[in-house]
């Protein structure tokens, strides 16, 4: 036989003959996959139909195939979902003989059989008890008999699942969650269930059963591809093992990947776990809209009470749109773009839209995420500073990373952004120890490493290297040495210096190093520890290393980090930074102002009231990093409650403070006679919309030193008008009172939070009610994590005693807690 024509067969269509054709259908090579799945249908359908009509049934009955098998699309060891229809007017006992001449024969085969006997009426009541017949019913098909009857039940059927869908629907979405705890995530399994885990068959089928109800309709694009590789496996899994297993056991996958023509069985299941995340992905988009409809219809009767059948404006009332970010809104629950956003000229609102979806904690749209991918421009090399930030921002966002980034990767915006990233996508990891593939292990390891940001000081390079630590297993060789080159290349491509690069590739090409050697080494031989010194270089590389060992350990299993490791790790890495100690830089010299600052502190001084200069910047040097927002300097007579005042100003106005310097200048040493003057350098940006004028700012910060402005009382009430989201669960704040060469002058105390609207604004409150003097501030914002070191002292000018400086920072901690 040389094509899957059945009826090329010269055999009866007794159930010899039809096992004999349906074997050489089966040991065909030429045209697997869809042809062959409908060829196999048509077989059986011609043979079953041949069953039927040679048990001469009686008037008003019909067979008919449902399920999997009415969809006409039969793998090689697939049961036979068969419902044999009666009207209800034959004669009982010819009902049920006609059911054993079209049963028995299947049985006598070998073949699987799922089967029933019902009316019309007693298969829409079983459908309207049962979500599974129910289901089983929408692919209904007729193989023999009376076909209007038939059409009616599809009729009949149909109607009542769009009439139900308010209520079958949240059953079924419960109905595919709990199976998919109880089967795991099929892009993440060494050993999947085609069919019941997570973006396996059965949530192909619920997808079309979704679109059926016509209350929402899945994405099209790739689902139909997905489900046919995931069916082409199933089939050379049958043919493989001769068993109907919807399991692809390790044992097995060589030889299924040969069957299908791949290089071997790690293609095999990247192939696999490429479909179940389009399935998966399509299936929270489709669901997600289901609810949103759902719930705009539970809504609408209490919005006609209030507006009437139209709206206030005589059309239809439109949803609210809450600001998130410069060209982002929330609407429906999911993160939008703005109507005004123009990706086709703002080539970081990829990265800022996705930053603000996981900073509120929410989906971001996939027709947001498609008019991205369709319209953004590629960000230049070096990224700009502002994409960078946003990257690190999405980085820490936790486990509201996760949705955003499959968003993102569903689009292909994320090998847009990092091309590397390409030769990780989808890897599986034969390691037992390890719960996912390559690349959700890295964006896993960066979830957890959001929560040990407090611990560092660089949470940037933290998260960006938890990001990048084994991106080089897409690689021949040690993943480490070549994952060290790669991730050096990619930190200069998206906008690190040079000294922030190597840190970074000295992070990843020693990110098992510590776990090696504190499980595997003497820690009590001096070389150990030596060893170990010589390859980190510096204490803050050692602590950033250790916070990524541990997010590294926690993102790969639960057998790769424990109470002991930890210990073991803990205690090498004090061995390591006690003998790097000596090494600890100075603490920075304070650099001579400015002249523009100069300028403004003269002009204070003169006129007792604070001064502004808000501008952008002189484009940066090549070899310099490109600032984030713009710069505002203001200068005004020392006085209490300068630092809470303007960061409280800026709050109101909706500035995000990137980074900020205070600090006072002694006139007197400049030759001007006159108290010393404090200088804010301070560089915002805008949280969406445009800057605000200086004069605005002066006018309300001059309000609030006077006392006629409560600011604290103004932010209250905007934050309880407008309720933001709290997508993100951050870890605490950390205020710790550090060591620094210039303690005998000064306390400096180092403050590590999530970065908020009016943070500057408590911390400086908290120090005020402290009854503390600041006498200079240095804050950077990186990502979403703030850290701010401020240095305070005694109203009479000098340093604090231990005692009372871990009080004071227990109080800001407090404060922000």
């Amino acid at each position: 036989m040389t094509s899957l024509d059945v009826n090329d067969t010269d055999e009866d269509s007794g159930p010899s003959g039809y096992a004999a054709a349906r074997l050489s259908l089966l040991r065909q090579e030429a045209r697997p996959g869809p042809p062959r799945r409908a060829a196999l249908a048509r077989l059986t359908d011609d043979w079953l139909a041949a069953l039927f009509t040679a048990a001469a049934p009686p008037r008003g009955t019909a067979l008919v195939a449902v399920g999997g098998y009415g969809r006409g699309a039969l793998s090689p060891r697939s049961d036979l979902d068969l419902l044999l229809l009666h009207d209800g007017t034959a004669d009982p006992g010819a009902v049920a003989a006609l059911a054993d001449r079209v049963w028995y024969p299947v049985w006598d085969l070998g073949l699987a059989l799922d089967h029933s006997v019902r009316t019309p009426a007693e298969a829409r009541r079983t459908a309207g008890e049962d979500l599974k017949v129910q289901l089983g019913l929408l692919d209904a098909r007729p193989l023999a008999g009376d076909l209007g009857l038939v059409a009616a039940l599809r009729t009949t059927v149909l109607a009542d699942w769009r009439n139900q869908a308010p209520k079958r629907l949240p059953e079924l979405h419960e109905l595919c969650t709990e199976r998919a705890e109880r089967a795991g995530e099929l892009s993440f399994l060494l050993e999947p269930d085609l069919k019941e885990a997570r973006g396996g068959l059965r949530d192909a089928t619920a997808l079309r059963a979704v679109a059926a109800s016509w209350l929402a309709d899945a994405p099209r694009e790739g689902l139909g591809d997905a489900a046919r590789t995931l069916l082409d496996t199933r089939d050379a899994l049958h043919l493989t093992t001769g068993r109907a297993t919807d399991r692809l056991s390790l044992q097995e996958q060589d030889q299924v990947a040969a069957a299908l023509g791949l290089l071997d069985a790690d293609t095999l299941l990247r192939h696999v776990y490429e479909a179940a995340r389009t399935i998966a992905y399509a299936s929270d988009v489709t669901w997600r809209e289901v609810h949103r409809v759902l719930r705009a219809r539970s809504t609408r009767p209490r919005l006609r009470a209030l507006l009437g059948a139209r709206g206030p404006s005589g059309g239809k009332p439109q949803p609210e749109r809450t600001p998130l970010a410069e060209g982002v809104v929330e609407m429906d629950g999911e993160a939008v773009l703005a109507r005004t956003a123009r990706p086709e000229r703002d080539p970081v609102l990829p990265l800022r839209a996705a930053a603000a979806a996981a900073q509120s904690g929410l989906p971001l749209s996939r027709h947001a995420v498609r008019r991205l991918a369709e319209g953004a421009k590629p960000l230049p090399t070096p990224w700009p500073a502002e994409a960078r930030e946003q990257l690190v921002t999405l980085l820490g966002a936790g486990e509201a990373t996760l949705a955003v980034w499959e968003a993102l990767e569903a689009e292909g915006l994320v090998t847009r952004l990092i091309p590397d990233w390409e030769r990780v996508r989808f890897r599986p990891q034969r390691n037992p120890v390890h719960t996912w593939t390559v690349d959700r292990h890295l964006v896993e390891a960066a979830v957890r490493a959001s929560s040990l940001t407090r611990r560092v000081g660089r949470p940037d390079l933290l998260l960006v290297a938890a990001l990048l630590h084994d991106i080089g297993k897409g690689w021949p060789g040690d993943h480490s040495v070549a994952g060290e080159t790669i991730a050096r290349d990619v930190a200069v491509r998206i906008g690190f210096d040079q000294d922030d690069a190597e840190v970074l590739a000295v992070l990843v090409r020693h990110h098992l190093l510590l776990i090696d050697t504190a499980t595997r080494r003497d820690l009590d031989d001096p070389a150990t520890v030596e060893s170990v010194a010589k390859a980190v270089g510096s204490v803050p590389a050692l602590e950033l290393l250790h916070a990524l060992t541990e997010a590294d350990a926690l993102a790969t299993g639960p057998a790769a980090w424990s109470s002991w490791r930890a210990s073991l790790v803990a205690d090498l890495v004090a061995r390591v930074a006690a003998a790097l100690a000596g090494d600890a830089p100075p603490v920075a010299a304070v650099a001579a102002p400015s002249a523009e600052e100069e300028r403004l502190a003269v002009e204070a001084l003169r006129t007792g009231e604070p001064v502004l200069s808000l501008h952008a910047e002189a484009a940066p040097q090549d070899d310099e990093p490109e600032p984030v927002g713009v710069e505002l300097l203001i200068a005004l007579p020392d006085q209490a409650g300068v630092l809470p005042a303007v960061a409280g100003v800026l709050a109101l106005h909706r500035l995000t403070v990137r980074s900020a310097d205070l600090r006072a200048i002694d006139l007197d040493a400049m030759g001007a006679a006159g108290p010393p003057v404090l200088v804010l350098n301070w560089r915002v940006a805008a949280e969406y919309g445009s800057l605000p004028q200086a004069a605005r700012l002066r006018a309300d910060l001059v309000r609030v030193l006077d006392g006629s402005l409560d600011v604290a009382a103004r932010l209250a009430e905007r934050d309880a008008a407008y309720p933001r989201r709290r997508g993100v669960q951050a870890p605490p704040p950390r205020v710790t009172v550090a060591p620094a060469g210039s303690a005998a002058r000064a306390t400096v105390l180092e403050v590590r939070a999530q970065d908020a609207p009016g943070l500057l604004h408590r911390i400086g409150r908290a120090l005020e009610g402290a009854d503390v003097r600041v006498r200079s501030a240095h804050v950077s914002t990186l990502g979403a994590n703030a850290v701010d070191t401020v240095y305070v002292t005694s109203p009479e000018g000098a340093s604090l005693p231990a005692a009372e400086a871990a009080e004071v920072a227990g109080m800001v901690q407090r404060a922000l807690s």
